[in-house]
């Protein structure tokens, strides 16, 4: 693989996951702004913004003179890994941030590297390389001294609720890294992300209809304008970006590369939340940022030729 295909794998799961980790931030806003508002409601809106984006990237590529027809295994394929990754593991995320902090919900969030890798390991006989194991060592004991204090400060009742939630999203979404690392070649990375998205809006619309019917609720401006900038910015962007990455540079470089999420949302939290940044946190960050360098630097090794989109 050349030098600059795998940087700009390598970049754009970078600032991917950097934008994905301003959605903790949203979601918090929006809490903050409209209290009364329920995870599904709130997904539901995220949704509705983001989903014209995706039909007309499906109906663009749907159009192209080279556009190859989905066997209906891969349309099972992405139905199943969109309903998983931006349904269920999205729900999940957000019931357990109303209960946990941004930074404790990125902490426990982005074990799903460990996950991924576990199991493409397991799945697809995928070897992790002694590299891979050293950069999520490094990143993992980073990301557990940067929210250790948090973590102590902050324990009550419902945060084991919070917790637990979030950690069935990590789960959830590693299957989502793993299966788009499989499928993502076959049918390009573009009409995967398209595809996947609406399927998963179809997940959370029925939820929708089926808990508050079809009467619309009624949110104030503000809370609109957050979920707008959700999509945009925390959705749209980032799962072109992701996807393109893990055509470019594999699922499991991928998966350890986005382990920078934790420390952009510590930035990000202080900035918009107000939550203080300390030694630890800092401390973690720069162990955090070697572990990432440490794949920039060497996962261009392992990773695998790249595929024309489709």
């Amino acid at each position: 693989m050349k030098r600059s295909s795998f940087a700009l794998g390598f970049t754009m799961a970078l600032v991917g996951a950097m934008m994905f980790s301003a959605k903790a931030i949203y979601v918090k806003l929006v809490y903050r702004s409209e209290p009364a508002i329920d995870a599904i409601s709130m997904l539901a809106l995220r949704m509705l913004f983001s989903l014209p984006f995706y039909l007309v990237t499906a109906w663009l590529l749907a159009r192209r003179s080279d556009n190859v027809k989905l066997t209906p295994r891969q349309w099972g394929a992405i139905a199943i890994l969109g309903l998983l990754g931006y349904y269920m593991s999205s729900l999940l995320d957000f019931m357990g941030l109303a209960y946990i902090s941004a930074g404790l919900e990125r902490l426990i969030l982005f074990l799903y590297p460990t996950f991924a890798l576990l199991i493409g390991a397991l799945a697809f006989k995928k070897k992790i390389t002694r590299t891979q194991w050293l950069a999520l060592l490094i990143a993992y004991v980073g990301m557990v001294i940067a929210f250790l204090g948090d973590v102590q400060e902050r324990w009550d009742a419902t945060v084991l609720t919070g917790s637990l939630l979030v950690l069935g999203c990590a789960v959830t979404y590693a299957f989502y890294i793993v299966g788009g690392g499989e499928v993502i070649p076959k049918v390009g990375s573009m009409k995967f992300t398209a595809y996947a998205l609406g399927f998963s809006s179809l997940g959370v619309f029925t939820q929708y209809l089926v808990k508050h019917g079809v009467q619309p609720q009624q949110f104030s401006g503000h809370t609109y304008w957050l979920c707008f900038q959700m999509a945009i910015i925390s959705t749209v962007v980032p799962t072109f970006l992701t996807s393109e990455g893990i055509r470019k540079i594999g699922s499991g470089n991928t998966a350890i590369i986005t382990s920078v999420g934790p420390v952009a949302t510590i930035v990000q939290a202080y900035i918009f939340l107000g939550e203080p940044i300390t030694w630890p946190q800092l401390l973690g960050t720069a162990l955090v940022l070697a572990g990432i360098l440490m794949i920039g630097k060497k996962g261009k090794q392992q990773a695998p030729k790249p595929l024309q989109e489709r």
